[in-house]
């Protein structure tokens, strides 16, 4: 009896100590929920996920954001999620979206910056563009990018260009003629929500 309540006593204390871990540079619970506030600035490289309230930031990803629009500030219930096996390649925690709390136009015109060439852990450098028609995407049927004037049409006809190269010679291991792009864009007031308006293109040798 003394012994079952020894492996009884021991059982909880392990499930307690397993229910009060905390993770990440916030110290939080796995499963804890949280409230966070998401930028208007969907892709750039300042758009942090901040933790509310005391705007922290939340140094995870949110996942499961579909309904997300660019051009719009959302304060989103999540919940925290750490894996005991994270995927090959994986984080090891990141947030977990349940529901929009509030959502509000960004109504400014600061510019940010977008980078075209993103880097993946496999496989390598990848250009962020595609063209349907006369239309260029960031992201396919969600972000547009227009431009400014010819000089950045051209610029941007041109990563389209070398992007084509790429895919079609991906087996030859291909890779980008620059190393990075950066965009300098604003919200595009006549797509608002839909595109970024691209007013410079940086190109990194």
């Amino acid at each position: 009896m003394k012994n079952l309540l020894l492996l009884l006593v021991t059982v909880f204390t392990i499930v307690s100590c397993k229910k009060s871990e905390r993770y990440g540079p916030l110290n939080l619970k796995n499963g804890q929920e949280v409230e966070l506030l998401v930028s208007h600035r969907y892709g750039a490289d300042n758009d942090l996920l901040l933790k509310l309230p005391g705007n922290v930031d939340a140094g995870a990803s949110l996942s499961g954001f579909d309904e997300r629009e660019p051009g719009y500030t959302y304060r989103v219930k999540a919940r925290f999620n750490r894996d005991e096996v994270p995927l090959q390649d994986g984080p090891e925690y990141y947030f977990v979206f349940e529901k929009v709390i509030s959502k509000e136009q960004y109504k400014g015109s600061e510019s940010f910056i977008v980078q075209l060439i993103t880097n993946y852990v496999v496989g390598g450098p990848n250009i962020r563009l595609s063209k349907t028609g006369n239309d260029y995407y960031m992201i396919p049927d969600k972000l547009q990018l227009t431009y400014a004037n010819s000089t950045v049409q051209n610029e941007l006809e041109e990563i389209w260009l070398n992007a084509q190269e790429i895919r079609a010679n991906w087996q030859n291991g291909q890779r980008p003629k620059w190393k990075a792009i950066k965009a300098t864009v604003v919200h595009d007031p006549q797509k608002f929500g839909k595109a970024y308006l691209v007013q410079q293109i940086q190109f990194i040798d």
